[in-house]
């Protein structure tokens, strides 16, 4: 997001709360708070493009926290849901769990902090999601604990796609920060079927992003524990065609998950290479998460003699 429509979006919020603090007739307060849900949740994309990290990371608390006080007035509301969804995501992974990563080297006590942080915080978009879910289909979290296919069949819409995609994202994530969470790991099986029914439903949703979590899922796993590095690789093929080569992150993720479990140092740093020179003002609407993986891409190379043994 340019900083001219960050400067509007952040009016938005500002004019949002102050109006529902003055309204009090009930219609009218539920009709606002939905005209400027639909508003906020439709606004992701400005803030994609942005090319300041450190402007989006400073701005999206109180977009966040706006979107809850929204929900506390309109919890059923399906965008406000998935917005939260998603920018707890996202705002997890960016600024909580990767610098977690950067500053264990010197802070140890920090990275913890953070890291325990980030898992609170993925664990609130994983609610809101499985919520947005359960607005259409009800008692949804419970077959999906309960038998994951059956439960994800019943969902038939390619607009519940990205809610489908940001309940296994979130899930997944918080996995991988309490692994020693036996109830929370549990989950595993329904994350694969989230993401399984959205390709079913739509492949090509953000540009290959669905195929992401499959190179982490896939080749982060042992092959005892049903992981694949061949598997990985097609993920890896299809999540670059889909992106037509424009996203860095697939690469990243499959450097960091499959090159340095296998010991591929030559591919490890092919990989991040591609990933660095891609131009992220080349595709906009990437913008904002190539730079995210572009930072972590050259942080990987900073430590490519501590990831590989000789």
């Amino acid at each position: 997001m340019k900083r001219p429509e960050l400067r509007a979006a952040l009016f938005l919020c500002v004019t949002a709360l102050a109006a529902i603090a003055l309204l009090s007739a009930c219609s009218v307060k539920t009709v606002t708070v939905n005209a400027v849900g639909n508003a906020l949740a439709k606004g992701g994309s400005g803030w994609a493009r942005d090319d300041d990290l450190e402007l989006v990371r400073d701005a999206t608390p109180f977009a966040l926290k706006t979107i809850e006080s929204l929900l506390d007035e309109s919890p059923r509301h399906k965008g406000l849901l998935l917005a939260a969804a998603s920018g707890f995501t996202e705002y997890s992974y960016a600024y909580v769990q990767c610098e977690a990563d950067y500053v264990e080297g010197r802070d140890l006590a920090a990275a913890t902090a953070m890291r325990t942080r980030a898992g609170r915080l993925y664990r609130r978009a994983l609610e809101y999601g499985l919520r947005g879910l359960e607005v259409d289909h009800p008692g949804f979290r419970e077959a999906l604990r309960s038998d994951p296919g059956k439960a994800v069949a019943a969902v038939r819409s390619k607009a519940e796609v990205p809610l489908l995609y940001w309940t296994a994202m979130a899930w997944g994530a918080a996995i991988s920060l309490a692994k020693e969470n036996a109830e929370l790991a549990g989950g595993l099986p329904a994350t694969e079927a989230l993401v399984r029914r959205a390709i079913a439903l739509e492949e090509g949703f953000g540009a290959g992003a669905l195929y992401d979590f499959l190179i982490a899922y896939d080749g982060g796993r042992p092959a005892s524990a049903g992981g694949s590095v061949e598997r990985a690789r097609t993920d890896l093929e299809k999540a670059t065609a889909l992106g037509g080569g424009k996203r860095a992150a697939p690469l990243v993720t499959f450097a960091e998950t499959v090159s340095v479990g296998a010991q591929d140092r030559p591919e490890f740093e092919r990989l991040l290479a591609h990933a660095l020179a891609i131009d992220a003002d080349r595709a906009p609407e990437y913008r904002l998460a190539n730079l995210v993986a572009q930072k972590r891409a050259r942080w990987l190379l900073s430590r490519t003699d501590e990831l590989f043994i000789e």
